[in-house]
């Protein structure tokens, strides 16, 4: 079974595409009461026993919110996991809804980049720092042609610090498996590979037991897809499949977050799988997944959810930053 970790895509930013987002921040955005907040659920997690942290430079003071909490807390680098990515720059100035035309991140995989927010991400987090991913890789990008870019990163590893990409989209599955094939010195460049996976998109399991079985450790994010696999989706699309999850979390006596979040933890070749939760109460409920006794019954009841990739993937596309 696979551990339970916490994504902090929702904690270090006033706004994101969670379903509900805003609700949970109570539409207080300023920076003292989503650092409070975040500092709320990193205790709250850490007390539940997750020990594996995941930031990204483009998830707007997450790496400063964590790093602190880590120094305030005086947690070792022995005794935690912290990861974090490169690739996009946060750009929404602490704003919910930018200007027309102003993206709340912006995707660059160029070495200059990389040498930039390494240097911050470091800084930040010092040797707590121990996995450092391309964020969002995808062949469209180039950045797994760069070679410029992937002699930088083998330079960091070379340091012990862990190399792994972060993959997104339709071709998720065509992603990974190139990133399989690269190798810097005679060995393998990345030692993890970050994808989605839930019950709504199951398309890179293949690409995802390679991995596994090549000793990728393999992180799965958004395992309850942006809150969509939780009781808050209320599209009438869904209705369908959240009556049938509904059943089963009566018939285990949980939720559905949970029922989605032991699906991805069940998984043979999975090691980690982010929560995503933006409260204490949240990660409560998503730590019931831990417990769930996930059996052949269970995953046969689950296994017919999926979507098509590219409906999963538009129906993303289109979540409200709130």
């Amino acid at each position: 079974m696979a551990q339970l970790g916490l994504g902090m895509a929702s904690l270090g930013r006033p706004g994101y595409i969670n379903l509900g987002h805003g609700e949970d921040l109570k539409h207080d955005h300023s920076i003292a009461a989503v650092r409070k907040n975040a500092f709320e659920v990193l205790n709250k997690a850490w007390d539940s026993g997750i020990r594996h942290f995941d930031a990204a430079r483009s998830y707007g003071r997450a790496e400063e919110f964590v790093s602190q909490w880590v120094r305030d807390a005086s947690i070792t680098p022995q005794e935690i996991i912290i990861s974090s990515k490169w690739g996009y720059t946060y750009t929404a100035a602490w704003k919910v809804q930018t200007p027309e035309g102003v993206a709340h991140e912006v995707k660059r995989h160029e070495l200059p980049v990389l040498q930039r927010q390494y240097a911050t991400s470091f800084n930040q987090l010092g040797d707590h720092l121990k996995l450092y991913q391309i964020h969002s890789a995808t062949e469209e990008s180039g950045v797994l042609d760069n070679h410029a870019v992937l002699q930088f990163l083998d330079r960091i590893r070379q340091t012990g610090t862990s190399i792994g990409l972060s993959v997104s989209g339709p071709r998720q599955s065509e992603t990974i498996e190139k990133a399989l094939t690269i190798k810097l010195n005679g060995e393998r460049l990345f030692q993890s590979v970050q994808a989605t996976w839930n019950l709504l998109e199951r398309s890179s399991e293949l690409a995802l037991k390679n991995a596994h079985d090549l000793g990728l450790k393999v992180i799965i994010k958004e395992s309850v897809a942006n809150g969509r696999l939780t009781s808050r989706n209320q599209a009438p699309e869904f209705r369908a499949r959240k009556d049938q999850l509904s059943q089963l979390a009566r018939e285990h006596g949980t939720t559905i977050d949970a029922i989605s979040i032991a699906a991805a933890l069940n998984q043979p070749w999975a090691g980690i799988v982010l929560s995503g939760a933006t409260t204490a109460d949240q990660v409560t409920s998503n730590v019931a997944a831990t417990t769930l006794r996930w059996d052949d019954e269970l995953e046969n009841q689950t296994s017919k959810i999926a979507e098509a990739p590219t409906d999963y993937w538009n129906s993303r596309a289109k979540l409200d930053w709130n």
